[in-house]
Order: structure tokens, then sequence, then C-alpha cells
């Protein structure tokens, strides 16, 4: 009977039903879609950087990640003597940075190669077009970005604040999906009018173990001949990328906070007028016997299934926008499961902490006096 009650309940203002499930399911949408937008982004993009072929990331001194804010510090002449190293089978120059390539998403992260090394250690290959030519305005793209932005052999991309043509496309995707000469890249960084020395500076090396040498003990040589660099592993990547926003977490703990206090909102609302609108109703049930905690049950019972169908509609909802999104910008949707459980704990939880007062002001209502509200 209580069962067919909290239906029953739930069907007599359907309107109001179902605006209480879509609140809540706003405030789920909320968590998971924020979370996996972060999540996924970063653990693509440090899962791109790791698909290069190498086990080592190396950098100027003071770089704080692999990022591509850093300055051109590094000369590409010391790619030689990093390959004295023992245990080192090849390193590869670099240059990356961060430009205006992508006016769906703002700024895009751009690498500067030499692409027949680059090639060689990465694995990557040319599915369509050609290379681009050395020092000219020429890129390449991997497939993905190129089907996302529905791009052509010969289509402009505009990069610091001018056309750059298309010319090739390559699989798989490693490292940054739009890629240009490196003499290019140094062009623009370092200037025109400097010394070759100082225009042939790079902003990293990639560094290949040779295989049956052990990665760590090769990492300490190259460490130990140069100490004042970083040396990032591959490996590392995703726990880098994932810790290298220190306010992120406290944002996303903050995000789910308040889906929290929305879902306990609009069911303390829906659950607060569903009392007064069954005043007379709640003493029809105390008078033939229902207990006040049968009463109080029911109500809880009505709001736990409101956050529940709220909920399933909001992890729902996350998964089709990102499919509508994914659409027209690359972007990367990833939450993982132990969100989706805490997802859908708290937005249980805030239901019946929503529920609370109004299942005790039900349970609190006087037999008599509620049989002759009106």
């Amino acid at each position: 009977m209580v069962d067919n009650l909290v239906f029953s309940n739930m069907m007599h203002r359907p309107a109001r039903t179902i605006v209480s499930i879509v609140g809540i399911a706003l405030g789920i949408l909320l968590i998971v879609f924020t979370y996996g937008m972060a999540n996924g982004s970063l653990r693509e993009q440090a899962a791109r950087d790791a698909n290069v072929g190498a086990n080592f990331f190396f950098r100027a001194p003071g770089s704080i990640g692999p990022g591509g804010s850093e300055a051109f510090q590094i000369p590409a002449s010391l790619t030689k003597e990093i390959e004295k190293i023992d245990g080192v089978q090849m390193a590869v120059p670099v240059g990356q940075n961060s430009a205006d390539a992508d006016t769906t998403t703002g700024k895009r992260f751009i690498e500067g190669v030499n692409f027949d090394e680059y090639a060689k250690m990465s694995g990557i290959q040319l599915v369509a077009g050609r290379v681009f030519q050395d020092g000219t305005d020429e890129i390449i793209v991997d497939t993905a970005f190129q089907r996302q932005r529905n791009l052509k052999l010969g289509d402009p991309l505009k990069i610091w604040e001018r056309n750059f043509t298309v010319v090739g496309m390559y699989e798989p995707a490693g490292g940054a999906r739009v890629k240009m000469s490196l003499k290019t890249m140094q062009k623009q960084m370092l200037g025109e009018d400097g010394s070759p020395a100082d225009l042939n500076k790079v902003s990293a090396i990639l560094i290949k173990v040779t295989p049956g040498y052990n990665i760590n003990e090769v990492g300490e040589r190259i460490h130990e001949a140069f100490p004042k660099n970083g040396l990032i592993s591959t490996e590392e990547l995703e726990a880098i990328y994932l810790n290298s926003i220190p306010a992120l977490n406290v944002f996303l703990n903050v995000v789910i906070g308040v889906a929290a206090t929305i879902s306990g909102l609009v069911i303390l609302l829906t659950m607060y007028t569903t009392v007064t609108e069954r005043t007379r109703q709640i003493g029809i049930l105390k008078s033939l016997g229902m207990s006040n905690v049968k009463i109080a049950w029911t109500l809880t019972q009505e709001a736990l299934l409101l956050s529940f169908c709220g909920i399933v509609l909001g992890m729902v909802s996350s998964v089709v926008l990102h499919r509508v999104l994914s659409l027209f910008f690359t972007l990367n949707f990833n939450p993982d499961g132990k969100l989706l459980w805490i997802t859908f704990v708290v937005g249980l939880a805030g239901g019946a902490l929503g529920a609370l007062y109004p299942a005790l002001r039900a349970a609190r209502l006087d037999a008599v006096e509620a049989l002759s509200y009106e």
C-alpha cells in the first residue's frame, strides 16, 4: 500500500514531479560533465604526449611541467651530447607552444619538429598529402583534428594571426595535433634577427632509451650529466597533468557541494509543498492507524525516488551533451567510476536531507487538525 501511495503521490502532480526531477538532473549534470570534461581533457593530453615513442622529456632548467608555455632555451646541439650517454638510443629536439590554432576552444598546443627524425621516434605516418617544407607556413594535422574541424588539404588554419596551409594528415595521434617545421617555430619564437646559435634553440628534447636498458638507470645517468635540466618520464605524465592545476580539485569539490545543495533545496521545496497540499490526506491516514514513522518514511521514499530519477537523467544528459559537443569541438569526456558512485551517493543524500524537515512536519501533524484542514 505504501509503494502504491508513493507512486500515486508522484503522479498526482506530474508537472511538478517532472520539474523536480529536471532540477535534480541539472545538479548532477553540473558534477558529471564538469569533472568528466576536466578529467578527460587532461588524461587525453597526457596520453597523446606519452604516445611519441620517447621515454623522457628533457626540458630547460626551471621548467614546471610538460606544457608548451616555456621559452626556447635548450640548444638543439645538446641532442648529440645526450645520445652519447650509455643507454640512450636517440634524442629528438622539438619546439612546443600554445597558439590560437583552434577558434572553437581557444588555445591549441602545437609542435615544431624535424619530421623525419620525429617520425622515426614516434612512428607517425602520413595518410594523406605530404610533409611540410622547412621554414614555410605549412602544417600537418592528425586525422581526429582534421575530422572535427572538417579540414581538407590546402585549407588555411590561423596560427599567430596568420594563415598556415594544411598540407598533410597523419596517424596515430601523438603529441600536439598540429605540427609544423621546427625552423618555422624557431623563427616565430626567437625572431629572425638573432644569431644562428640563438635561432637553433628548442623548448624540449625527446629521449628514447635503447631496448634492454633499465629506464630508471638511464634517467639517472641523464640527470647526472645535466643536473640543472628538468627530466620528465612519459610514464608519469598522467599524474603530472592531473596535479598540474592545484585549484582543480578544490574547484571540483565546490561544484559537487553546490550540486548537492541544489538537489537538497529542490527536494525540500517539492516535499514541503507536498506536505502542505496533503495535510488533509495525512490526517486521514493517521485516523486509519498509520504511524508517524510510516508517514515520514512514505515521504522520504518519494524524495529518494525523485532523486534517483534525477540522478539517472543527469548522467544520461551528460553523455548526450558530450556526444553533441564532440561534433563541433575536440573535447574528451572521462568521468571515472569513483566519481559516478560519489555523484550517486551525493544525490541521494541531498534528496534524503531535503525530505527530512517535510517528513518530520508531516509526522507531527495532529490528526484532528489535519482532517479539518481546507
